[in-house]
């Protein structure tokens, strides 16, 4: 099986990349490295350092002749997608055009592309199943969205099977500050530097954290699966990866302190305009469908989250 992984040198595309190549399956990785790193790019893989805008992407892409083709490579972070929204458009958006494009053009069978729960916004009901309302409270959601539409533009027509994979709030070891599930390791960076973390508000705000060993799984679970994926209506087949437990950002805050033993404080701030009070997404349908549940307990991902950063030092 050929893939090509965009953002393939990042901290969801590196770890899929050496779980795929375990399992024997030929790997193009596609990365520009603004936020990835070498450091997470096998060797036994091909790799392109190019823009996921740069036209060069797309000729790469068909020159791999994948089989299918997983578009990780994103603008993620919420700030800069507030203080630049085009610029967030034009990778979110635009980049995923060029790369539905390229897949069609290469003949590939399946694309599978990472979105984002932020494509909710501020939810109406819980827990949040894929027929939920959608309306993004920040640019980076809204550009997510659209992007989603953009694949079932380019790919229903030309018979390209699809899934866009909302993911929670992802975390694990490698993972920047940046992004929607950064708030685990902006602790665990301050916590083994001897640095109180900050909760911005009460504390008692949920998020639902899911280990990046089960986004790997998820990925590799949609891109095996035998069965179409792809649905009807104008955004196609939205998958929620997620764990269905929510998590309130003090517990996380004492479970990463129980993992790296932090004695220190932990400072409290105002809450921050335009954050979610609660989130918790139903992972149901990706279970019907291709069969697949998140595994990894929250304590043993902050335990093995917590193990690396202490390393860091």
């Amino acid at each position: 099986m050929r893939v090509v992984v965009t953002g393939g040198a990042g901290f969801i595309g590196g770890n899929l990349v050496y779980a795929l190549l375990g399992g024997g399956w030929e790997i193009t990785v596609i990365d520009d490295l603004s936020t990835g790193s070498m450091d997470n790019v096998h060797p036994a893989t091909g790799f392109r350092r190019l823009d996921v805008r740069d036209p060069r992407t797309a000729e790469a892409i068909i020159a791999a002749s994948p089989d299918i083709v997983v578009h990780l490579a994103a603008q993620v972070s919420v700030a800069a997608s507030i203080e630049d929204p085009e610029f967030d458009r034009e990778v979110n958006v635009e980049g995923t055009r060029l790369v539905a494009e390229a897949a069609v053009a290469a003949g590939a069978q399946r694309v599978l592309f990472a979105s984002s729960a932020a494509v909710y916004g501020e939810p109406q009901e819980l827990p949040l199943t894929e027929d939920s309302p959608v309306a993004p409270a920040v640019p980076y959601g809204a550009s997510k969205l659209a992007a989603e539409s953009v694949l079932a533009e380019v790919l229903r027509p030309a018979g390209v099977d699809f899934a866009a994979l909302r993911f929670a709030n992802v975390y694990g070891p490698r993972q920047r500050a940046e992004g929607e599930g950064g708030v685990v390791a902006e602790f665990a960076s301050r916590m083994t530097a001897g640095i109180s973390p900050v909760i911005f508000g009460s504390g008692t705000q949920t998020r639902d954290f899911i280990y990046v060993a089960d986004i790997v799984s998820a990925i590799a679970a949609a891109a095996s699966h035998e069965g179409a994926l792809a649905g009807p209506g104008p955004t196609g087949p939205a998958y929620n990866i997620s764990t269905g437990i929510a998590t309130s950002v003090n517990m996380l805050a004492e479970g990463l302190r129980v993992a790296l033993r932090y004695p220190g404080t932990i400072e409290r701030a105002d809450a921050r305009d335009g954050d979610v009070e609660a989130s918790v997404l139903s992972p149901g349908k990706a279970a019907s469908t291709f069969g697949w549940k998140a595994a990894v307990e929250l304590q043993d991902g902050l335990d093995a989250t917590g193990s690396w950063f202490a390393r860091q030092r």
